[in-house]
């Protein structure tokens, strides 16, 4: 397909990754990209977009019927729900919908992506082995990463697209709106905290200061995404894709603070979705002190996914040999990440 047309569907385009794969796409030639979120979005260069309902089955088929020359589908899609059980059914479905109206017409699809993470290793539930691989053992479910793969892979048999599978640790960038954004939710958490003046004190389980964990860097994920759909090694395969290095809260946290010029404190353990519940009124005041943009306080929160990230008491890491060893070679520092994605808020005045 390489100098060929190709025509890229993203499912989930306005969250932290669809939003940073569309824009790589979108600085390569042969690509057109036509971006699926619930809010749609305002056409811009070879990027359009499509607000549509992926839960809802037959708005989906009125939206997306007429699809028919799209040669890669890109699914970065999520729901979120209360429990882990609960996550199946609607995360299921809207892949099943999107991939069941558009694969039939697509006469010329070649390639389905799959954005997974590291709850496919168990991760969530608890002390994982490290570093994770992509040929470890299954887990108990429900695990609805592992059915929407096995999905893939049922629906491609006898096919001549391909799938693959790609699976980022904590994933860096831009996005509002979006309920797993913990470089947002650490910059609005810096920010309050100086304008109260406090000490930045991390907020995790006592143990999770000094476990190793890496991260992902959305552009980094983009690349790896296009190169996963489009090479041959890639095809039928799933990767981690980590940024390269490891780091740890007790190194990484004073770095932050020394971003936003606020000392230190020691760790104290607390829930950020309970302490952080009542600041709405407090931004406002931040946000015209500082002229910054009118974003709600809601769109910028985080904080039930940043207590999630933080309460990792233990090691949360895979092993990102397969992908490099199949050609890909591209790599992150985190904490030049971590600074990047705040100078970009500064930048788009989200925080001062």
């Amino acid at each position: 397909m390489n100098g060929q047309r190709k025509v890229a569907l993203i499912a989930g385009a306005q969250g932290v990754i669809g939003r940073n794969l569309a824009a790589h796409l979108a600085t390569l030639e042969d690509w057109e990209i036509i971006g699926l979120s619930r809010r749609g979005g305002k056409a811009e260069g070879r990027i359009r977009y499509i607000a549509v309902d992926l839960q809802d089955r037959e708005d989906t088929f009125n939206k997306l019927h007429d699809l028919t020359d799209i040669t890669h589908i890109f699914y970065a899609a999520y729901v979120d729900a209360p429990t882990w059980a609960e996550l199946v059914p609607p995360n299921l479905a809207m892949l099943k919908n999107l991939v069941g109206v558009v694969e039939p017409v697509s006469r010329d699809l070649q390639h389905i992506s799959l954005m997974q993470g590291y709850k496919v290793y168990g991760a969530h539930l608890g002390p994982f082995k490290t570093p994770a691989r992509e040929s470890d053992a299954g887990h108990m479910p429900p695990e609805f990463n592992v059915d929407q793969q096995e999905f893939l892979e049922q629906q491609q048999a006898g096919k001549r697209w391909t799938w693959s599978a790609l699976r980022p640790s904590v994933v860096g960038g831009f996005a509002l709106g979006n309920p797993m954004n913990l470089a947002l939710a650490i910059a609005v958490y810096a920010v309050i905290s100086k304008e109260l003046g406090l000490p930045l004190r991390f907020p995790g389980k006592p143990g999770a200061y000094d476990k190793l964990l890496e991260m992902t860097d959305a552009g980094l994920l983009a690349k790896a995404t296009t190169w996963a759909a489009t090479a041959e090694k890639g095809a039928n395969e799933a990767f981690n894709i980590v940024n390269g290095d490891l780091f740890r809260w007790n190194e990484m946290w004073p770095e932050i603070a020394s971003y936003f010029d606020l000392a230190v404190a020691p760790p104290l353990p607390m829930s950020l979705e309970v302490i952080m519940a009542d600041k709405a009124p407090l931004w406002e005041k931040i946000k015209q002190k500082y002229g910054l943009a009118d974003i709600s306080y809601e769109e910028l929160s985080s904080w039930r996914f940043a207590d999630f990230v933080f309460s990792w008491d233990y090691d949360m890491f895979a092993d990102g040999s397969k992908a490099r060893r199949a050609g890909f070679h591209e790599y992150v520092e985190t904490k030049e990440m971590f600074f990047r994605i705040f100078d970009d808020f500064r930048e788009r005045g989200i925080i001062p």
